[in-house]
């Protein structure tokens, strides 16, 4: 009788061990899960900005992805040196906290930076590192976003004839086809200015991926909205195509679909974005979920700001993707 409630004790402290051991194997999964929802993926490749960051990260959100780039420097002789092809890529790592780069030349030789945004500071930090000229510290810009759009960095640098001033790196001309850049030599005032490194992008937006079709018709929803393209808008919806609108019944079909995207008169849709979290694809059918952006100038010329959550599923027609199911709901700031 003992030895048979000693080996039940057994068995139980076991087994309650067992779970034990699960239940924090499982949260320990969950929570490193969790703890990387801004991560890459296979959705979104280059990761997300993560919102408890500064909100400073968005700062390079046009340059992230990659480039197709030529890049010009100054030879010794004062020239400009013939062209060279590289690739640049941007992706934001650290969980969506800090913002990383990485060219690559035609030669095989890598640079790159690790970009952070220090909140006490108000500027941008950015570690540079290269493959041709490896060094035990790396060196440091600093600098800000520009109220035109410009990134501009510093590094304290001497001229050649001794006179103090900066090496600047300027980012400009950033849209969605892509960016240039410039690095040059200035002095404290900022009124000589001499170029030494020029380079052009080109977005690479070859992703005929069904993630890639998908990605795009997003932001083409977007880009309608704004643009107040109602008919272009609702061809992205298939024939049988859905919304579920916040208080409101549900509505099938070109002509409900019409009538309730159409914009009132006097207002102007500012601003539309989707971010997906996640984009699934079974067969012909996927779904996509993630959260939206947005700002409506009023009647009254008041500007407000809106965002939510949304899920959508989509259906695949003839090797284009169009949406089936659309629901979404605010989310409070």
């Amino acid at each position: 009788m003992t030895d048979w409630f000693l080996t039940l004790k057994i068995l139980t402290n076991y087994t309650t061990t067992m779970k034990l051991i699960i239940t924090l194997v499982f949260f320990i999964s969950a929570f490193s899960f969790s703890q990387n929802d801004y991560s890459i993926s296979d959705t979104n490749p280059y990761g997300l900005p993560n919102p408890e960051a500064p909100e400073q990260i968005k700062d390079f959100e046009g340059l992230i992805g990659k480039c197709n780039c030529k890049s010009v420097t100054r030879k010794q002789d004062q020239t400009w040196a013939e062209p060279v092809d590289m690739t640049w890529e941007w992706k934001y790592i650290m969980n969506g906290m800090a913002v990383q780069d990485e060219t690559i030349k035609a030669d095989g030789k890598h640079s790159g930076s690790i970009r952070q945004f220090i909140a006490d500071s108000s500027k941008w930090y950015v570690h540079y590192y290269s493959s041709n000229l490896p060094s035990t510290s790396l060196p440091t810009w600093e600098g800000e976003k520009k109220d035109n759009g410009n990134i501009v960095l510093y590094r304290d640098q001497k001229a050649p004839n001794g006179m103090e001033g900066f090496y600047r790196l300027t980012f400009y001309d950033i849209s969605d086809l892509g960016y240039k850049w410039v690095g040059e030599w200035v002095d404290k005032t900022e009124k000589v200015v001499f170029p030494t490194w020029k380079i052009d992008c080109k977005k690479n937006t070859n992703n005929d991926s069904d993630i890639g079709v998908i990605k795009k018709n997003t932001l083409a929803f977007s880009k309608a909205y704004m643009d107040g393209d109602i008919n272009a808008l609702v061809n992205m919806y298939t024939e049988d195509g859905k919304i579920f609108p916040n208080n409101r019944k549900i509505m099938s079909g070109k002509n409900d679909l019409s009538s309730y995207w159409t914009i009132p008169e006097g207002v102007d849709v500012l601003y539309h974005k989707v971010t997906p979290d996640e984009i699934h694809i079974e067969n012909d059918t996927a779904y996509d979920y993630g959260y939206y952006e947005g700002k409506t100038l009023t009647k009254d010329k008041k500007e407000v700001s809106w965002q939510g959550k949304y899920l959508i599923v989509w259906k695949k027609v003839n090797d284009d993707w169009k949406i089936y199911l659309d629901i979404w709901n605010n989310v409070a700031k």
